[in-house]
């Protein structure tokens, strides 16, 4: 006994410095045994009769597909050294795109805004191995991924190869919808990797090269110097105010000839645009880009794009109309990629516009495959669905009404496992729900009970597809993974959900009772407030923290939560402070507050590169 504990101590040094494993150790202890190690061999312990006993069972491989925000908050939070991690991507580096629109226009370099996803797992204090490569396929009833990789193929790259797996975390992003729209494919430019923003950056510096050419004519130029915005979201928005911003402040002055033909576009299948952002928010934003001379058009679908031409129709009036174009950026929507659409078929999803999780974020239908970010949305569970187990498992005799300590036993647990009843209670400006039941003197029969909650499945809503979602949702699966060996400890959970989706990850309040009876403590809150257990982990709540649109002129309006809304220079700093903050690495702070510093000094860039 004492030789496998010292066998344990020594064992454990070694694991934690790999580097000391070349050392030969050798050392007698009680009952003759011997402990061997050397740098070709796992470590062993050799008992008497000559029988190795292995030390620790073999690790599960985790794969995880994409290196964006979703991925990448998952690698950062992972600190468990249980699994044998695994990464997938046709590219190896990790892009900031919340700052695409800025690398379009100089602002930012797009080096900038990359951190090579090798230098983010190196600083993890275990080994995680990365392929570039791309995922073509997901056979979840083999558990095995089919690849191809990312090379040239004069480097004899593009070969095929497969990557098996014991869970799987699928995190591949989204790609640009262009709702089947003639010539969009073919004409039109994106925003949504760094290579579409280089590529947009090299085209706006194109045109004015080729209109300042004297072989041009007039109508020539005016085309060519129209830039066309499709889509009136948060990044059309912010492209268009960037590129307003660099042919006022610098093309201007760099090619003063032409600089007066430039024009702007934006349009918007909606009334508005930044539908998504409070009113006042959308009314500046309409005000400042008509003061700023960008032609904003709203109820305008577009129904073609051609080579030189963009045709749109009037919602309102049926009017069809060309725009003549130098370039058009398409900014109106994601859509799930090939291999997410051909895996959603696989598994019976093949229904749904986007792969369905729980609330766990495991996918419906695969106990070990999960899906976060932009190829996934979460399929809240309706309360009224399950409106007459929950009653009938709240009930403690046979009476056909529960009283009010019955209900607030019930309460917690329906506002843990339905996330939209805390959000309606929020709404309702109701402390709880038992003070909204006050008005039924004290007891709440079935129909009541229903009509109590008749309004909550109203407040579900989509997550939308933003980077702090996704972080948020990477960070949260991290969690479950550094605590899955404590919380499988605890597999029922509360009786109430034992049969209605109950996930290995989440122990519930079950957990606080069983602790609580082991360590002799009757005041949970007391046990919660000191910390002295962490096993508690919820299904994903999202917490929104805010959202910013750049409106150019180095102005910026930001909604935070409790419906506060600034607008103007001052937020624009916040803005600064913020993103700064939130880039992956000290190495490309540095880069972009210095390229923020460069373009206030020395304008922006327009070199063709």
């Amino acid at each position: 006994m004492r030789g496998y504990t010292f066998y344990a101590k020594v064992s454990r040094v070694f694991q934690t410095y790999p580097s000391l494993s070349k050392l030969l150790v050798v050392s007698t202890v009680g009952g003759g045994s011997l402990l061997a190690f050397s740098d070709d061999r796992p470590f062993q312990r050799v008992s008497n009769d000559g029988g190795q006993k292995p030390e620790c069972n073999k690790k599960k491989k985790v794969v995880v597909l994409g290196t964006g925000w979703a991925a990448t908050s998952f690698l950062k939070n992972l600190k468990s050294d249980s699994y044998e991690v695994q990464v997938v991507s046709p590219r190896n580096y990790f892009a900031f795109t919340p700052l695409l629109p800025s690398v379009t226009s100089g602002t930012v370099e797009a080096r900038s805004v990359v951190e090579p996803i090798r230098n983010i797992v190196k600083k993890r204090g275990y080994q995680i191995d990365f392929k570039e490569a791309e995922c073509l396929k997901i056979d979840a009833s083999k558990k095995i991924l089919h690849c191809k990789s990312a090379q040239a193929t004069n480097l004899g790259g593009k070969e095929e190869f497969t990557v098996d797996y014991d869970i799987l975390i699928i995190a591949v992003g989204a790609q640009v919808n262009t709702f089947n729209t003639p010539g969009v494919s073919e004409y039109a430019h994106f925003l949504k990797e760094v290579e579409d923003a280089q590529k947009v950056r090299n085209t706006v510096i194109d045109c004015f090269e080729r209109a300042s050419l004297p072989s041009v004519s007039h109508e020539e130029r005016k085309r060519i110097l129209h830039f066309v915005v499709v889509g009136g979201g948060p990044v059309g928005v912010e492209f268009a105010a960037e590129l307003h911003d660099i042919v006022v402040q610098d093309i201007s002055k760099l090619y003063p000839s032409v600089s007066n033909l430039a024009k702007i576009t934006l349009l918007e299948a909606g009334d508005h645009i930044l539908n998504m952002y409070d009113k006042r928010i959308t009314q500046f934003a309409e005000t400042k880009f008509q003061r700023d001379g960008i032609d904003l058009k709203t109820g305008s679908m577009v129904t073609k794009v051609s080579e030189k031409d963009v045709s749109s129709k009037d919602r309102a009036t049926g009017q069809c109309s060309t725009l003549p174009y130098g370039l058009v950026v398409w900014s109106t929507g994601i859509a799930p990629r090939p291999v997410i659409l051909d895996f959603m078929k696989q598994i019976g999803q093949g229904s749904r516009r986007v792969l369905a999780t729980d609330e766990w974020l495991r996918v419906e239908g695969c106990d070990n495959v999960y899906a976060l970010g932009d190829c996934a949305t979460i399929n809240q569970r309706k309360v009224m669905e399950d409106i007459s187990a929950i009653f009938g498992q709240a009930k403690t005799n046979d009476a056909g009404h529960l009283n009010k300590q019955e209900f607030r036993e019930v309460i917690g647990d329906i506002t843990e496992r339905y996330p939209q009843v805390e959000l309606y209670l929020k709404k309702s400006k109701v402390k709880n729900m038992v003070a909204l039941l006050d008005k039924y003197e004290g007891e709440i029969d079935i129909e009541k009970f229903e009509k109590a909650l008749s309004e909550v499945d109203t407040q579900m809503k989509n997550l939308p597809a933003t980077a702090q979602v996704a972080a948020q949702q990477g960070e949260y699966l991290a969690k479950c993974f550094n605590r899955m060996e404590k919380c499988e400890m605890y597999p029922e959970g509360p009786r109430r959900f034992r049969t209605s989706g109950q996930h290995r990850f989440h122990p519930f309040r079950y957990i606080w009772k069983l602790k609580c009876k082991a360590l002799g403590v009757k005041n949970q809150k007391l046990l919660k407030r000191k910390n002295m257990i962490k096993l508690m982990l919820t299904n994903f709540r999202y917490k929104h923290f805010g959202q910013f649109a750049p409106l150019g002129g180095e102005q910026t309006a930001a909604q935070l939560p409790g419906d506060w809304v600034s607008i103007g220079h001052s937020t624009q700093w916040l803005w600064y402070s913020v993103y700064a903050s939130k880039l992956v690495s000290w190495r490309t702070r540095m880069l972009v507050v210095s390229d923020w510093f460069r373009r206030y000094i020395f304008g922006r860039d327009t070199s063709r590169i």
